[in-house]
């Protein structure tokens, strides 16, 4: 048997199965499509559940894959033991209604006796205990004997997940020797029987009552660890000891100055950083950034405890990139995306260490005062309190929290800080409601509106209708429940909120506003303005509105009409957020998605991933871009299509919208996504774009605002008369008045130095006339003394100074600068050796003043706040001095 590598048993194992017809696909990305009930890819076969349910048609019947797979449920045993990870790759090949049990069995065989060699004395099988089939071809055709086939029940030989497609399993198992257990086969025999490979025969359909049908399809899904194929190879007793892995490992231990085994909880700590950097750096290349919440916050906790674990090690300093540099190189051929995204994950990870650095800095000081004082109280857990304070003011991870406690032995009030985390949470609800912006969300509707009712939108061919009026619903009075009426008229009330048939109104979503506009009825009686359209439910839709003359009634037909000029403004903004994500990725590159957007018709806010500030000169070219895409007056076309049609032609879908079955594929010019918004017919309908802010909203977040059309065009006018106006304050031309502040700028600059000058020689002659004060003192100069300077540098040059000129000497300056007292102490270091420590004078000076403050033996310095006590604070060092000197 030989010790292959990690890379090359990959390979091996999937240039076997091409062998076999199969087609090899690369591993899918670690964030699930279509699969909400995943954050993030945990087996070999999720991604392909569409292909074993029929839902899609897989594009080979025989298909092989390395997965690349995520699980963290155990993340806090990562490092405590050397069996849990968090990231590995699973070895698979499946058969979607093509072969079964008898072709896969042989061919697993072949591979691990034929082409890996391994000894087929150390291979043992268990299988389901009614799956006769299976033993028969093990037994049988193979040829493996009685005693080496284990038949198990169902926990351990079948695999289910609630109802549909489900079988019995066959699982591989290598015999590592009898030094890892003296058992049997099939009885508890320790760590000796380990399993490598899985092979499953989805050959049932469980239904609800428990009762198992065959499938017409039969499927093979099989799953083997490639960590696991490495240790029985390379002879090793675990995945951190495997070629690829113990080369990070072994990094981490150069980084800290540690050896590996020598100590366990360094073992601990560097077992952790090794794993997490792994699905680091997997994580970030699939999209993944840090975040607070769903994914994000895996990648983040996960980040953070390989920076705080490299902390316990000794690591001073960012280190997670050099190592994140190891994964990509020993990774790379596997997985192209991690060369491809090289600069972009470095990036990454060095930004949100730096963030957690800070956040440590922060945090730690208060955590170790808070567990100090727990203990002292005798408790056996973390006031939650405390804990609460740390995740909301500092940003110190909960979960970082309870594993420091734990380390000194204490635990958290997870209950408080729930309670404490709900309060928040409704306080800022609270505050939300007294701003009005959320005064009628939250409510239901009565019986009187049929549930599942829908408004036929009519809004993207059409801005105005005539409707059936179905329901007057009013806010009310107490509870939750809108109440429903007839009729409405001024005394009734004078806002409503009114369903009908069908509307031009566009109601909120997809970050774009709702409509406003009018309503009135056919007659011209009736007046309303619409203020506002939703559609809680996605189908019906909301219009609230205040009435303005007149009276409706339910059953009436109404003539709706959406405000033009407001629709367009919005348009215009809607449009131009599509060409501003198409700029950001052509010159920023492919990681910018959208993380959150507004657009309203007086502006548009564009929220994308991205992980640095952008200069000026970039968003320039950004803004040019859009410009560009406007003036080339591309047609705007709208598409009904599937979802898997709209993905095969490369439209793509933003942030975490909900799409039906049928979606609309706008495309404008180069730009092509999914959006369920209202729309210009042309770009250059937006007229004109303009950037008015970028900064930053959240880890990893960006925020872009910008205004178009008229909006743009008044800011451009606004621009123009401020340069008219400035050019003119300075007595130039507008094409000359860059180069005239900078000649004024310059002019400044040599005023200052002139007078920095003039200031430093005043300085200096304050300072030569204490000269005089300088006393002598048991074989040592001493002077205290107050000394005007505005800059506390000043004040301790001048001690400098003095301390060098009359040493050795004790001098003490004190000095008000901006209404405080400033004290600075210097002491030679030969009066150091007498037990004069600049530190002890200073604090006993400033502590008359109601200040404080300290520092080494041979300076220091502190402040105060009552100026009127400087001389009386002088007198305290003085007293000091002496008594020091004796």
């Amino acid at each position: 048997m030989q010790a292959l590598g990690l890379n090359e048993i990959r390979e091996r194992y999937l240039r076997f199965f091409e062998s076999k017809g199969h087609l090899r696909l690369p591993s899918f990305s670690l964030v699930p499509k279509d699969d909400p009930s995943i954050l993030l890819i945990n087996a070999g076969m999720t991604p392909m559940k569409r292909y074993f349910t029929g839902q899609d048609k897989p594009p080979c019947t025989r298909v092989t894959t390395c997965q690349k797979c995520i699980r963290t449920p155990d993340i806090d045993q990562v490092g405590l033991t050397s069996r849990h990870g968090t990231f590995f790759e699973m070895l698979g090949n499946f058969s979607f209604g093509d072969y079964f049990k008898e072709e896969i069995i042989p061919w697993a065989w072949e591979f691990l006796t034929e082409d890996l060699e391994i000894p087929a004395e150390r291979l043992y099988i268990s299988v389901y205990h009614e799956d006769d089939e299976a033993y028969k071809i093990w037994h049988e055709t193979i040829g493996i004997p009685e005693e080496r086939i284990a038949r198990l029940g169902k926990e351990d030989n079948f695999w289910e997940h609630g109802t549909g497609p489900c079988g019995p399993c066959s699982e591989i198992h290598y015999d590592r020797g009898e030094a890892y257990g003296s058992g049997a086969f099939g009885a508890d025999a320790g760590d000796r029987y380990v399993e490598i490979w899985n092979l499953v025969f989805s050959q049932f359909d469980r239904q609800e009552d428990g009762s198992y049908l065959p499938l017409k399809q039969k499927n093979i899904d099989t799953g083997g660890g490639l960590e696991r194929f490495a240790c029985v190879m390379q002879g090793v007793d675990n995945l951190f000891e495997v070629d690829t892995i113990r080369s990070i490992l072994d990094h981490v231990c150069a980084i800290a100055g540690k050896t590996y085994k020598s100590n366990e909880r360094d073992d601990v700590a560097i077992r952790v950083v090794t794993d997490h950097i792994r699905s680091t750096v997997m994580m970030i290349a699939d999209g993944v950034t840090p975040s607070n919440t769903g994914r994000g916050y895996v990648l983040r906790r996960l980040l953070r405890r390989a920076a705080r674990y490299g902390r316990l090690l000794g690591i001073d300093g960012l280190f997670l990139t050099q190592l994140a540099e190891d994964v990509i190189r020993m990774s790379g051929d596997a997985y192209p995306e991690l060369r491809e995204h090289h600069d972009y994950i470095l990036t990454i990870i060095e930004k949100e260490e730096e963030r957690f650095d800070r956040t440590i800095r922060q945090g730690m000081n208060l955590l170790e005062r808070a567990i100090d004082s727990a203990k002292s109280a005798n408790l056996s857990h973390l006031p939650s309190e405390d804990v609460f304070l740390l995740h909301d003011t500092y940003g110190f991870p909960y979960d970082l929290t309870r594993e420091i406690a734990s380390e000194s032995g204490l635990e958290l009030d997870e209950l408080g800080f729930k309670k404490l985390m709900q309060a928040q949470k409704q306080r800022a609800h609270d505050a939300l409601m007294a701003k009005g912006e959320s005064a009628w969300s939250g409510l239901t509707l009565p019986a009187e509106v049929k549930k599942g009712s829908t408004t036929e939108f009519l809004g993207y061919c059409s801005e105005a209708e005539e409707a059936e009026l179905e329901a007057i619903l009013l806010f009310p009075e107490e509870g939750s429940e809108l109440r429903f009426v007839e009729a409405l008229s001024a005394d009734e009330a004078e806002q409503a909120i009114l369903i009908f048939d069908r509307s031009p109104f566009y109601a909120e979503g997809g970050g774009q506003v709702g409509d406003h506009g009018e309503i009135r009825s056919l007659d011209g009686d009736a007046k309303l303005f619409v203020e506002n359209v939703t559609k809680p439910d996605g189908k019906l839709f909301l219009h609230r509105v205040r009435l303005l003359s007149g009276e409706i009634s339910v059953g009436d037909r109404l003539h709706l009409e959406v405000d033009h000029e407001r629709r367009m403004a919005t348009a215009r903004n809607h449009s131009s957020t599509h060409l501003l994500h198409k700029a950001l990725r052509d010159i920023l590159g492919e990681h910018v998605k959208q993380a959150g957007s507004y657009v309203g018709p007086d502006r548009l806010r564009f929220d994308f991933s991205h992980f640095s500030a952008i200069d000026r000169e970039t968003l320039d070219a950004i803004e040019k871009h859009v410009n560009q895409a406007i003036l080339d007056d591309a047609p705007v076309v709208t598409e009904l299509m599937s979802m898997q049609e709209a993905k095969a032609s490369g439209a793509m879908a933003l942030f975490d919208e909900k799409y039906g079955d049928q979606v609309r594929v706008l495309t404008m010019g180069a730009s092509k996504e999914l959006c369920g918004g209202t729309h210009l017919k042309h770009t250059s309908q937006a007229c004109y774009f303009r950037i008015i802010s970028e900064q930053s909203v959240a880890a990893g977040v960006r925020r872009i605002e910008a205004v178009t059309g008229a909006a743009a065009m008044q800011l451009a006018h606004e621009d123009s008369t401020r340069i008219a106006a400035l050019a003119q304050s300075l007595k130039t031309s507008e094409a000359d008045l860059l180069e005239r502040i900078e000649k004024l700028k310059e002019e400044l600059k040599s005023r200052e130095r002139e007078l920095e000058t003039i200031k430093r020689e005043q300085e200096q002659e304050a300072t030569s006339m204490l000269d005089s004060k300088v006393k002598q003192l048991a074989n040592a100069s001493v002077l205290v003394s107050s000394l005007s300077v505005d800059r506390a540098d000043a004040l301790r040059d001048a001690c400098e100074h003095l301390r060098s000129k009359f040493a050795p000497a004790v001098i003490v300056l004190a000095s008000e600068i901006k209404d405080k007292l400033a004290f600075c102490c210097m002491v030679s270091e030969p009066l150091i050796e007498r037990g004069v420590f600049a530190g002890n004078i200073v604090k006993i000076a400033a502590q008359v003043a109601g200040g404080g403050g300290g520092g080494r033996k041979d300076m220091a310095q502190a402040g105060a706040r009552d100026v009127s006590k400087l001389d009386e604070s002088l007198a305290a060092a003085s007293t000091e001095i002496e008594r020091l000197l004796g």
